[in-house]
């Protein structure tokens, strides 16, 4: 059966207009490619995630040129996180600016209502040259040859329809369907097999300032519970639950959640005076379940999986967006740089799955360890170190890792830890050759710094920060 075609061939094609997809066809569309975004719902919608990390805000968002937006749309500012957790009976705080890479005028984050952070990334997009059709579901992949050619899907009347690409990315999710064209399974977390259930509340306490933005964790019994604070009064909350508590989140969602709630006596108190939001978007008690996850591989030829289609770790540390964005800045790389022809399209490819697999692993061994609620705060701030080889005294390596900065990849930190980073450089260049001194400065100081390939064959980041390229020292041994 032939299905009616879009009649030209797209560079990219995008399914899923979340945060991963808006923002690789965002970044492909900035490199003059021919990028058509297809998303099965109607923006605004809602989604769960509300809790961002400074790399996403200063880093990725910067990137797309979305900054000022984010500071006018009135999001709640996030200077760290509080957590009532481990051996201490009282809660504790951290804040970004304790680390170095996030220290200065841009050490916070912020808080968002989802429905408009997904809504100013997806027209984002469009501004950028990303053709958007919403209400437009994918369904399958068009296959020839062994390589994906483009999809069908079914448009807003319910035809169906197909569209041909060079590139077809899957943003569709932590349910998609895509992903099986793939290849591969996708591998579910032996340690974190979690169910969360939450829902919204009016009129919550805060945090005294400047912490009142915090989002706080506190463990108990059956688990943990995240406390989000959306605006001066909405608070996103939620119980995550172990596997061998399911038997307490089943049932009446809202009279489970609030036998919950009376289990953790400081979630208690910070709830005695609200009322639970039980109208529009947020007055669902909502169920998720599965929250670990790494498909795996990554990518076949002409198709690649980003976001939650590819992996998605415990939320603890609110790493959710950060991993999604940051899949789609180095899937975009591999994009930009094999539609360019510089370099195969399996040595870019593999230069994603490399980097996105070390920062996963990363926040997994970490948050593995953190479980652990016999340890107190300067043990967990001990273990950040040996996780992320990160030697920062204190609470350093801990704020850099849970900020998103175990990566090393400078285009996901502040300008000022990139302004100290390049002053030591040209501090050390004095008794360096002059040329030596310049290919490290092109390398560190474009768009985004990242002058170490993470193999002895890998890639590095090239000076506009959106290619791969041969890294100096593979390609002159």
């Amino acid at each position: 059966m032939t299905h009616p075609t879009d009649g030209k061939v797209y560079d990219v094609m995008v399914a899923g207009g979340g945060p991963a997809g808006s923002s690789v066809a965002a970044f492909a569309a900035m490199q003059g490619h021919r990028v058509l975004l297809l998303e099965k719902e109607e923006f605004p919608r809602y989604q769960i995630g509300e809790s961002l990390l400074p790399s996403t805000v200063h880093g990725i968002c910067g990137l797309l040129g979305v900054t000022e937006e984010l500071e006018s749309a009135g999001f709640v500012r996030k200077r760290g996180g509080t957590f009532r957790w481990g051996s201490n009976s009282e809660p504790w705080s951290f804040d970004f600016a304790l680390s170095e890479k996030f220290a200065g005028p841009t050490s916070y984050a912020y808080q968002v209502e989802r429905a408009k952070f997904d809504q100013l990334l997806l027209d984002n997009a469009r501004r950028k040259g990303v053709e958007v059709r919403e209400r437009c579901a994918v369904r399958d992949v068009l296959e020839d040859d062994g390589r994906v050619r483009g999809v069908r899907y079914t448009d807003p009347d319910g035809a169906e329809r197909t569209v041909h690409a060079q590139f077809v990315v899957d943003a569709t999710g932590n349910q998609s369907r895509l992903q099986r064209y793939i290849g591969g399974q996708r591998r579910y977390s032996d340690f974190f097999q979690n169910i969360a259930l939450f829902g919204y509340f009016e009129g919550g306490r805060r945090l005294p300032s400047p912490n009142s933005g915090n989002i706080t964790c506190v463990a108990f019994p059956s688990g943990w519970f995240w406390y989000i604070p959306l605006s001066d009064t909405l608070t996103s909350v939620g119980a995550v639950v172990r596997k061998e508590c399911a038997d307490q989140v089943r049932g009446d969602r809202a009279e489970a959640l609030s036998a919950l709630i009376a289990d953790c006596p400081l979630i208690a108190d910070y709830l005695s005076d609200a009322r639970r939001v039980t109208s529009g978007r947020y007055g669902e008690v909502r169920v998720r379940k599965d929250w670990s996850y790494l498909h795996d591989t990554f990518w076949q030829p002409g198709m690649a999986l980003v976001g939650d289609s590819v992996g998605f770790i415990d939320p603890l540390f609110s790493s959710g967006v950060h991993m999604a964005t940051y899949s789609a800045l180095l899937a975009a790389r591999s994009l930009n740089t094999a539609l360019r022809g510089d370099l195969g399209e399996r040595e870019c490819f593999a230069e994603y799955e490399a980097r996105y697999r070390k920062e996963y692993q990363s926040f997994h061994d970490f948050l593995v360890n953190f479980y652990d609620v016999n340890r107190d705060e300067q043990q967990y701030f001990e273990v950040a170190r040996r996780v992320t080889r990160d030697t920062a005294p204190g609470a350093g390596a801990f704020v850099g890792l849970v900020g998103g900065g175990a990566s090393d990849e400078a285009a996901l930190t502040s300008e000022s830890y990139r302004d100290k980073r390049k002053k030591d450089l040209l501090d050390q260049s004095r008794a360096v050759h002059h040329e030596g001194h310049r290919i490290q400065l092109q390398a560190a100081f474009g768009e985004a710094v990242d002058d170490t390939p993470l193999s002895a064959d890998g890639l590095v980041v090239s000076q506009d920060g959106m290619h791969w390229e041969k890294s100096v020292t593979s390609s002159t041994v």
